[in-house]
């Protein structure tokens, strides 16, 4: 009989970075707050902290640094009461068309996001979410600091608020305004600038030959907290091991891709799947490579704010 050989140090923490979806279970009593009300039930899977969540520390989740990252289903018809956060939260439509509203005394602006789009949801806004559409919504939440205070309700059936004044995040009939960046409503520029529509948004080509969308930072949604990109990396394509001073997560939404960290000498490597996760603590040096037939899409979040600081080189 072989023997077993036992995984190096760097071995066993890099596959403890490493979260696949199929692993994790979608959790329907993450928001405590929600019990009873049938029309506030989401699902939330955890990969990094637990956003938003008060259940920490969960086995198979990522401790945070400076971010949490988490998926959230949300059923045809349900909404998210309007609350508001001390910190950036954004939300990144991977399937279905989701309604956002903003809301400030008692009038809301409403947005509705479809896949690859993004709204970074500003400090302090009270803001709500419902899907409209005629297919759940999946999208990845992702709080920019480690361990978030729990959300302050505006407009909660708990609260005593009407269901209909509730549904609409505190909008009365004809208090509903749709997003336009030319519109006198102060919510309505302010709003405009925190969101991102994937077909608008410019792309940039690497030299290490993978492109790169800026959605938060130099060039997106301006903040002092995270970076957030969402990068297409073609088959063949590579990039030779980098650190960074901060940690950073890699999800992947379409494709595969091999991620790998290495360490005097030795790389250790894994394939991610769609849904699929790497973060790399801070000082790790760390690479990725497409070795499928097809282009990889990734989530890349960073704890950091600013310009990118890392020159990429072909692998």
């Amino acid at each position: 009989m072989n023997a077993i050989a036992p995984l190096s140090a760097t071995e066993a923490e890099f596959r403890r970075h490493v979260v696949r979806h199929i692993s994790k279970q979608f959790d329907w009593d993450a928001f405590p707050s929600n019990r009873g009300y049938p029309d506030l039930a989401r699902a939330q899977m955890r990969y990094i902290g637990a956003g938003g969540s008060p259940k920490v520390g969960e086995p198979g989740t990522l401790p945070p640094d400076h971010f949490t990252l988490s998926l959230i289903h949300k059923p045809v018809g349900n909404y998210a009461a309007c609350h508001a956060h001390e910190i950036e939260e954004s939300f990144l439509i991977i399937d279905g068309v989701l309604t956002v509203g903003w809301e400030q005394e008692g009038e809301v602006v409403e947005v509705r996001l479809g896949p690859k789009d993004m709204i970074l949801n500003a400090k302090d806004i009270g803001h709500g979410f419902r899907n409209d559409g005629i297919e759940p919504v999946l999208m990845s939440i992702s709080v920019d600091v480690g361990k978030p205070l729990p959300p302050r309700y505006l407009y909660h059936p708990k609260l005593g608020t009407d269901p209909a004044l509730a549904r609409s995040f505190g909008a009365a009939p004809g208090k509903t305004l749709a997003l336009d960046p030319a519109g006198s409503h102060p919510l309505q520029p302010l709003m405009a600038r925190h969101v991102i529509r994937h077909h608008e948004q410019p792309r940039i080509q690497d030299p290490a030959g993978f492109s790169r969308q800026v959605y938060v930072g130099p060039g997106g949604v301006e903040n002092d907290t995270c970076r957030k990109e969402l990068w297409e990396i073609p088959a063949g394509t590579g990039v030779q091991p980098f650190t960074r001073a901060v940690e950073d997560a890699f999800l992947v939404l379409e494709g595969r891709l091999t991620v790998g960290w290495e360490e005097n000498g030795q790389s250790f490597q894994a394939e991610l799947g769609p849904r699929d996760l790497l973060k790399t603590p801070a000082g790790k040096a760390h690479w990725f490579r497409n070795d499928s037939p097809a282009a990889a899409t990734v989530w890349n979040v960073v704890g950091e704010a600013g310009a990118e600081t890392v020159v990429f080189a072909k692998g």
